[in-house]
């Protein structure tokens, strides 16, 4: 029995050392992995992140185009809007010029019988003179014949006035009747080219529109949310801008060369910290108009 136990023993010892062997071996398997591993991990995110600076900016350069087609084509609805205004304006002027045309002539006329009843009232005064009784009846109808000349002269004053005041509305009606052709000229041109703006236009803009939307696929929905966010606080709709001077191209404030450094390697993405722009580098510009 005590030369038995030896040999147990040395058995043991040797699966010992047996295990021990392969679990250095499986360790050494491990960190040969974990070396292996780290560097293509590195790799992959580099790469992503570079695919989505590259769509981002891809989808920018749609969105700009799309955005140009539609100022081309915003203005000219506003210049149609306008002159459509215009045109209703100097109507409605027109009316009221004739509508106080109208009312002038009927003063003309009312002043006009005024002066004809006043010349009757004259004849009849000056043939009760003729048979007056005393001299205050005689004062009387001479202080009444010269009450109604002073209404005929009054009258007469009034219908000068008018007449005057005739004149110039029907001169303001003539140069608003022309200004108001020249309108409706204008209109109508500016229509036509809004016509054939559109017709040019609307294809290109169904294109990019097509594009713009293919392109967010590849684009995660918390950058695609974000860049939409930017776009629509931003004046021009650039959400996605290059480095120029050393400056953001959105804002032209400085970027520090650290921050270049790290837009440069396309590692992560880097917004302006003064406008809150996304930003890319030169080469990213590159691959993407090439």
């Amino acid at each position: 029995m005590a030369k038995a136990t030896p040999k147990i023993t040395s058995k043991a010892k040797s699966k010992k050392s047996g295990k021990t062997k392969s679990v250095k071996k499986t360790d050494t398997k491990e960190i040969k992995s974990q070396k292996v591993d780290v560097p293509e991990a590195e790799q992959v995110i580099e790469i992503t992140t570079e695919k989505k600076l590259i769509a981002l900016y891809t989808l920018q350069q749609i969105d700009s185009q799309t955005d140009k087609i539609r100022i081309i084509r915003g203005e000219l609805p506003l210049e149609v809007q306008d002159l459509e205004d215009e045109i209703a304006g100097l109507e409605t002027r027109i009316d009221n010029y004739i509508k106080e045309l109208e009312l002038l002539k009927q003063s003309i006329a009312e002043k006009e019988n005024s002066i004809i009843d006043s010349k009757a009232l004259i004849k009849k005064y000056e043939d009760q003179q003729m048979n007056v009784r005393n001299n205050r009846e005689y004062d009387s109808l001479s202080k009444e014949i010269e009450f109604q000349s002073l209404e005929m002269q009054l009258s007469e004053k009034r219908i000068k006035e008018f007449n005057f005041k005739c004149n110039a509305i029907k001169e303001d009606i003539e140069n608003s009747q022309q200004i108001l052709k020249e309108r409706k000229d204008d209109l109508e041109i500016k229509k036509s080219e809004l016509k054939d703006i559109i017709t040019e236009t609307e294809k290109e803009e169904n294109e990019l529109i097509k594009k713009s939307v293919e392109n967010q696929k590849f684009i995660e929905d918390r950058l695609l949310t974000a860049y939409k966010r930017i776009r629509k606080n931003a004046r021009n709709g650039l959400a996605v801008v290059q480095i120029e001077r050393d400056a953001c191209g959105g804002c032209f404030n400085k970027i520090p060369p650290q921050h270049q450094l790290d837009i440069r390697m396309n590692k992560k993405i880097i917004v302006c910290e003064y406008c809150g722009r996304i930003l890319v580098d030169q080469d990213i510009v590159d691959i993407v108009n090439s």
